[in-house]
């Protein structure tokens, strides 16, 4: 197959906005108060996706990896302020938490799918490095927010369960462990869902991406198994750590839940 690709014109994504329009359209049309959200996003998304295309092709002629794990470390600590912002509550060490459980999962997958599995020479060519890097952050942002958000409010809501537990001479571990075991699935469910209908009912962003621009789509599939695949270890990683890691955050040594978690005003 002749590697080829219909480029799109700025005319052109003018047109593609007029989905957004009808959408728009249809908020105002039966008054369901989202047409000013759909337009702050669609053109916040617009945005920022240009001024991040214009970024990497002036990263894809970088050949400097301290610039390039520069760029890579802080697309980590946007993915864990962005995590942490969506959650309701908040406890100390919350931002720094997200950071390291983001930053664990994400570059370790990386790493090894950059060096191991796909075998790119140099390892920190900007060209795989970071798209592979941005869309494992993407996932695992989403079920860290989603494991942390359970979490947090399933201690809330069963403080007296989990103080009981304790009194009666639980661990922390054994009066958490329910709360830390559902926060988990929660966190987990979107991959496993995405993974059930993938080729099914969807097709990957990124496997439309490679064949609309030439690739085989053989190629292009074996590239998105191993990208999901990755995904779902970095979304694995990042939940697991920041589950535990509040955990700690929350209860003492002394097996006491501590009063450190508040709800964001």
């Amino acid at each position: 197959m002749t590697a080829s690709y219909i480029s799109i014109s700025y005319t052109q994504l003018a047109l593609a906005a007029l989905f957004i329009l009808i959408n728009i359209g249809l908020s105002f049309a039966l008054n369901l108060g989202l047409g000013k959200s759909l337009l702050i996003a669609s053109l916040r998304m617009v945005v920022q996706l240009l001024l991040v295309g214009y970024l990497l092709q002036w990263v894809f002629t970088l050949r400097n990896p301290i610039l390039i794990l520069a760029l890579a470390l802080a697309m980590t600590i946007m993915a864990g302020i962005s995590s942490v912002n969506r959650t309701r509550r908040r406890f100390t060490s919350i931002y720094w938490n997200n950071f390291v459980s983001l930053f664990c999962g994400s570059f370790l997958v990386t790493g090894f799918t950059v060096s191991g599995i796909i075998q790119v020479h140099p390892w920190y060519d900007p060209q795989y490095l970071i798209p592979l890097l941005g869309m494992i952050l993407g996932n695992s942002l989403t079920g860290t927010s989603l494991a942390l958000e359970r979490f947090m409010e399933d201690l809330t809501n069963r403080r007296e369960q989990v103080e009981a537990l304790l009194t009666l001479g639980a661990t922390r571990w054994e009066a958490a462990h329910q709360p830390i075991k559902e926060a988990l699935r929660i966190g987990m469910i979107p991959t496993i869902n995405s993974m059930m209908v993938m080729g099914l009912v969807s097709l990957p962003g990124m496997m439309t991406g490679q064949i609309l621009a030439g690739a085989s789509p053989v190629d292009a599939i074996r590239y998105q198994i191993v990208i999901i695949f990755a995904q779902a270890s970095g979304t694995a990683i990042a939940t697991i750590g920041v589950v535990l890691l509040a955990f700690l955050s929350l209860f003492n040594q002394k097996h006491q839940l501590t009063d450190a978690l508040y709800k964001q005003s």
